[in-house]
């Protein structure tokens, strides 16, 4: 049976009650907090504490008993508020003997995002305005006039504009050059301050300078800014009857782009579908609840996804039945960048033989961040628990292992890089449960077989072949033919 429960950025958000359409971004409810002017440093630190550790209790109930107001003892036999006395004393001195004068506020955000990152690299400490722009990501709208945008040698390159944009139907093209934002030249700041520059409030303007090849003139456009919805899913119907299916990230809408997705691509293949490739590469996760819905598209019963918190099971995740891809035969695309819930997908599917999965192994992240909401708009991400697929098999640092195995002959000096290569990482953890670790078929791929187009940015994947045996995409090339043997052996589908 499914828990209620809401996840974001693969973290978990309690519900409270049946309040189940409350504010995602609220996790619980607090009292307004005394005025700074009014309280003790000492104490103003000591209340932060509690506020910090509430969330966690609210999350994990009977299994995270605090009794707040009584000083909890660490391991070490220490009250946590000994150690806000001494970081107290440390701002005190450095407030008083600093060379130059310094910003309170600015001092204490940095101690608060030292402390948790310290944990492990997915826990962070996000001040307001990042904690406002994390929001967004997930909610998959922003402010902004539509592009994908990638630095390429130190040059901000046009990947594509986004469908029904400001930036589409401005006429911005795949493979422009932007050379100045704002009169800016975009080389001069790291990307994600460029990216904020380009966000903004609804009907707000940018000016953009553009070089494009073929055209001698430099190109301008002002453009004005309009809330822009990112489609989760794109989708297209192949030859003999094969969906295709590409999740780029699950948002607060992917299940159900999921489903209008399905009744387009039955509707155009006259009611019934032969086969379903799903393609999970480069998905970095996302809202896990999503996903689970989506697992649940492809299954008719059984055990999605577990979690456990220091070796408890606190959350299991089971299918229901009536699922819109539960009959087709189904092979799920990956590789090194699936990461996180998209690796809950992959291996739910594979741990129930429901799909074969093709490609690379997976990123392995295999932990649940909380998103906890602070005083003054901040937030938190902080890991609480680890995943498990229905085998029993421990995500993190691991990942999943397909079924077929396609390697590409990498450039000399490319490194691979997974969770398990971050520094700081939770480590693997044992769970009973097995992950086989040798693919059932190796296919190794020529560096010049071709690779995928670039990404779709609306809901139809207008860059993927009708045939993909005409296409370029040599790992969907490999997936089809595997899609196309367990199509030849498959009962009709109903």
């Amino acid at each position: 049976m499914r828990l209620p429960s809401r996840e974001q950025g693969d973290c978990r958000l309690p519900y409270a009650g049946d309040q189940a359409e409350q504010a995602s971004h609220i996790a619980v409810h607090r009292p307004e907090a005394p005025s700074a002017g009014n309280v003790p440093l000492a104490m103003r630190l000591a209340q932060t504490t509690r506020l910090l550790l509430l969330p966690l209790c609210a999350f994990a109930g009977g299994a995270c008993v605090t009794a707040l107001g009584s000083g909890p003892k660490t391991a070490q036999g220490d009250t946590p508020y000994a150690a806000m006395e001494q970081l107290g004393r440390v701002l005190v001195e450095v407030e008083n003997e600093y060379v130059d004068p310094v910003d309170r506020a600015k001092l204490v955000d940095g101690a608060i995002k030292g402390m948790v990152a310290e944990l492990d690299p997915h826990s962070s400490y996000m001040p307001p305005e990042e904690y406002l722009a994390f929001e967004s990501d997930t909610e998959g709208q922003f402010g902004g006039i539509g592009i994908e945008v990638e630095n390429r040698n130190d040059q901000l390159i046009v990947l594509a504009p986004i469908e029904g944009s400001p930036a589409e139907r401005a006429g911005i093209k795949s493979g422009d050059l932007i050379i100045s934002v704002d009169g800016k030249d975009p080389s001069s700041e790291p990307l994600d301050k460029l990216v904020k520059r380009l966000r903004g409030a609804p009907g707000s303007h940018v000016k953009m300078g553009v070089r494009r090849t073929g055209v001698a003139e430099i190109l301008t456009f002002d453009l004005a800014r309009e809330i822009i919805h990112v489609p989760s899913v794109a989708s297209k119907l192949l030859v003999d009857r094969v969906a295709y299916v590409r999740v780029k990230q699950f948002q607060e809408r992917t299940h159900d782009e999921l489903l209008e997705a399905a009744a387009r691509l039955r509707a155009r293949a006259g009611g019934k579908l032969t086969g379903i490739i799903l393609d999970l590469r480069a998905d970095p996760g996302g809202l896990v609840d999503q996903a689970a819905d989506v697992a649940d598209e492809f299954l008719e019963d059984g055990v999605i996804y577990t979690a456990r918190h220091r070796g408890q099971i606190v959350d299991e995740v089971s299918a229901r039945a009536g699922g819109a891809f539960v009959h087709e035969p189904c092979v799920v695309l990956v590789n090194q960048w699936t990461a996180s819930a998209s690796e809950l997908v992959a291996g739910a599917l594979q741990d129930h033989k429901r799909g074969i999965i093709v490609g690379e192994p997976t990123f392995g992240k295999g932990s649940v961040q909380a998103i906890l909401s602070l005083p003054g708009g901040a937030g938190m991400r902080l890991t609480i628990s680890r995943y498990y697929t229905p085998s029993g098999h421990a995500i993190q640092a691991d990942g999943v292992h397909p079924d077929v195995t396609v390697e590409l002959k990498k450039e000399e000096g490319l490194v691979s890089y997974r969770e398990k290569d971050l520094a700081g990482h939770l480590a693997p953890q044992s769970s009973g449960g097995a992950a086989e670790t040798k693919p059932k078929n190796v296919v190794i791929l020529d560096g010049d077989a071709g690779s995928a187009p670039p990404e779709a940015t609306g809901s139809e994947a207008k860059n993927v072949a009708d045939d993909p045996e005409k296409g370029t995409d040599a790992v969907l090339k490999v997936g089809w033919r595997v899609l196309r043997k367990e199509m030849a052996g498959a009962p009709p589908s109903k």
